[in-house]
């Protein structure tokens, strides 16, 4: 670790390429080895430092052109030593982050330039004195930079910037796998528990509401890791273990969870876990098994027409004939007399109403009758509470202070996932305003989080206008922070997005993608250099963007500390 300054070179500032109030750059030892991200300390007027932080290193020599060197190489021998050393040297680009004297007039000529100490790492990045600090993972600087050891920071954010009332919503990106995007929001989500889950602050409380969208990814957050999957678990295990020590957060997996599996008979399986499994869970009081009922649920049929491009609004337009009770809609009491009254509706003859045609009523049959109708079985007659059963409105309901619950529809067909995606949404988003507040048991936290996977089914730009989920979200988005609902999201790729909703994320984290994504609009403000790194970052390292950092970050994250099922 660098404990003392150490000069490695001097600011450059030539007539063509003059130091700005932003950037300067400086030569140094060709053989110096520096990141990208790396923080460097500079001298500057009126004894103050300036900070920068390293954006691209090139290499430059005496040659007046590629020619040059390869005439000096008789001309092209590959195995001659060239008769004359060429002079040469690293130039370093670096781009202004802070002043110890807030002076901001360019770097001088020739000016010191040192490798930063682990304080000054710090204070350059803003990490000194972070309130209500919420870790986001760790930064590495200066591996393999010769006369010091490589630094490691824990990154520690304001937690009122990724969660509310300063700032709310996180948006993930990366490529499917090598990103590890779950991995991230979860770790995040972790650290967020461990935060809140012993405060007594009833106005400053956090739940969390998570969709398992893939196979059996968070279908065991509550059961420690057993590093199945490494060479050597039990060294793993204790790595990892002294990773999350470090870092401040505990060894315990995520706590207070309960987990929503579909409804499901005997004739279709509705999740990935088999069924042992599911009745184990049942048994030990956490999981229950959910289902829609008519009665409660009709009122949330336009979400079902979520992917439906509805232009000419006739599907709206039964749907406000089926909520006014018009026809026989007010004596429907069950899921199947409702697709019989529909039926009767695209019969010719079977409708007055001029303003919705036969046509209409039989695209919305088409669309409701494959929903209701289809093997999962969880549009259902009713619930049975002594097997487990619940309406998940009902159950999200009631949900408190630091508990997790987690909402299976990883098997569901895209339509039932959105459906449940969108009814979770609203009644959450109907809880914190205030809703339900008479009905006794009520009392719900300051802050729900609801982490969401694959966000591009659900708000991507190619979304119909009308889509009641896109609607739900983009609410979410504008609103959430003010009424405590707070959207952590992941995808692929971020340009897919609506930009309302990323535009609306107060803290973004761009995990490794390809080299066509990082030329969308998306990443304009992102320097070229990072943008480079993007494509090449590991699993387990993000670039993460918040209000509170002044710069983006290069950080690094632990493994997860709970069980995984690949």
């Amino acid at each position: 670790m660098v404990t003392d300054s150490k000069i490695i070179g001097r600011v450059l500032a030539t007539e063509k390429a003059p130091t700005t109030i932003d950037n300067f750059a400086f030569w140094t030892n060709p053989t110096l080895i520096l990141n990208p991200f790396d923080i460097v300390k500079v001298e500057h007027v009126n004894g103050s430092f300036s900070y920068g932080m390293i954006e691209d290193i090139s290499h430059i020599t005496d040659a007046a052109s590629f020619l040059t060197n390869y005439i000096s190489s008789d001309f092209g021998d590959v195995d001659v030593e060239s008769p004359t050393l060429r002079v040469g040297m690293n130039y370093v680009q670096a781009k202004v982050v802070c002043n110890t004297k807030d002076i901001y007039i360019p770097c001088q000529s020739n000016a010191k330039v040192y490798l930063a100490t682990a304080n000054e790492i710090e204070y350059a990045l803003g990490l000194k004195g972070i309130r209500n600090p919420l870790v986001c993972g760790y930064l590495e600087m200066y591996e393999g930079t010769a006369g010091c050891e490589k630094v490691m920071l824990p990154v520690r954010l304001n937690s009122k910037f990724i969660i509310g009332p300063e700032g709310a919503h996180l948006n993930i990106s990366g490529i499917s796998g090598l990103a590890a995007k779950t991995s991230y929001a979860m770790f995040l989500m972790k650290a967020i528990q461990d935060r809140y889950l012993n405060s007594e602050d009833e106005e400053d409380s956090v739940a969390f509401v998570m969709f398992n969208v893939k196979g059996r990814d968070l279908l065991t957050i509550d059961q420690p890791n057993d590093y199945s999957d490494e060479d050597n678990p039990e060294q793993a295990r204790k790595e990892n273990l002294a990773m999350y020590e470090e870092l401040g957060l505990s060894a315990e997996p995520f706590q207070n969870v309960t987990y929503y599996y579909p409804y499901s008979t005997e004739k279709y399986w509705n999740t990935y876990l088999k069924p042992e499994e599911v009745a184990d869970n049942v048994k030990k009081k956490k999981a229950k098994k959910f289902k829609y009922i008519y009665k409660y649920d009709r009122n949330n049929l336009d979400l079902m027409f979520s992917n439906i491009d509805d232009t000419t609004q006739t599907m709206d337009a039964i749907i406000n004939y089926i909520m006014a009770g018009q026809g026989k809609f007010g004596s429907v009491n069950d899921w199947q007399e409702f697709l019989e009254a529909i039926k009767e509706k695209c019969n010719a003859g079977g409708t007055t109403d001029k303003e919705i045609p036969i046509s209409s009523w039989r695209k919305f049959y088409r669309i409701v009758n494959k929903a209701i109708n289809d093997k999962t079985a969880i549009f259902a007659r009713a619930v049975d509470e002594s097997k487990a059963e619940t309406r998940l409105g009902d159950s999200l309901k009631y949900i408190k202070k630091n508990e997790v619950h987690v909402i299976d529809i990883a098997k569901l067909s895209e339509d039932k996932q959105a459906y449940v995606f969108g009814d979770a949404v609203r009644t959450l988003y109907n809880l914190q305003l205030g809703e339900y507040n008479g009905d006794e048991g009520v009392a719900p936290p300051s802050r729900v989080v609801i982490f969401i996977d694959e966000l591009n089914k659900y708000a991507s730009k190619d979304a119909p206008r009308h889509s009641p989920i896109l609607q739900q979200i983009l609410d979410v988005a504008e609103r959430g922070r003010s009424l405590g609902v707070v959207l952590f999201a992941a995808e692929q790729f971020r340009s897919a997005i609506h930009d309302r909703v990323t535009g609306n994320c107060s803290t973004h984290a761009y995990g490794r993608t390809n080299s066509i994504e990082v030329t969308k609009s998306d990443y304009k403000s992102v320097p070229a250099v990072y943008k480079t790194m993007m494509t090449r970052l590991k699993q387990g390292e993000y670039i993460v963007q918040n209000p509170i950092f002044r710069s983006m970050l290069h950080i690094k994250f632990p493994k997860p500390i709970y069980k995984q099922i690949k």
